[in-house]
């Protein structure tokens, strides 16, 4: 038994050059559009998803920032600062390996004498570049990534306050 001339595919979708006398196929994307409003490209669901992280990260900064100093600042119930210190304690007074593993935050590499603005910094920081991004829609990967550390930066010297986001 012969297969058939046409593979089972084009027999199915028929054939894609138009015979004489046929109606012209109107194109999936006309020739006017920019290359981003193309078919297939997500250009609406990367700005909506964005967006919505933007505001999920803008939020979380503005309660941070109202709530830190009050929960881990340096007179707060829990100082984060103190923390710090019973971590780098543990690991014999050393800021190595170990204690970045076991307590990963931006605030190692700062100041401690005041935590307080240490902690507004990372909040106000990580605000701003949220509300850079939910206003206008752009970002890449490095503004995601710096949105990610700072926020873990708070959540990993929050202690039971931030327990929840572990």
């Amino acid at each position: 038994m012969a297969a058939p001339e046409g593979s089972l595919r084009k027999r199915k979708i028929g054939d894609p050059r138009p015979g004489p006398g046929s109606p012209p196929v109107p194109s999936r994307d006309p020739e006017g559009y920019p290359d981003r409003l193309r078919a297939g490209t997500f250009w609406l669901t990367r700005i909506v998803l964005l967006k919505a992280l933007a505001f999920i990260y803008c939020v979380a900064f503005l309660v941070a920032f109202q709530q830190n100093k009050a929960l881990i600042g340096d007179q707060g119930l829990l100082p984060c600062k103190l923390y710090l210190k019973s971590v780098q304690q543990y690991f014999h007074g050393q800021v190595g390996w170990d204690a970045w593993s076991y307590a990963p935050t931006i605030l190692w590499l700062l100041d401690w004498s005041n935590m307080n603005f240490n902690l507004d910094l990372l909040a106000l920081l990580g605000l701003g570049i949220s509300s850079f991004i939910l206003v206008t829609g752009c970002a890449n990967m490095i503004l995601m990534a710096v949105l990610w550390v700072l926020y873990m930066s708070l959540v990993n010297v929050g202690q039971v306050w931030y327990s929840f986001g572990k």
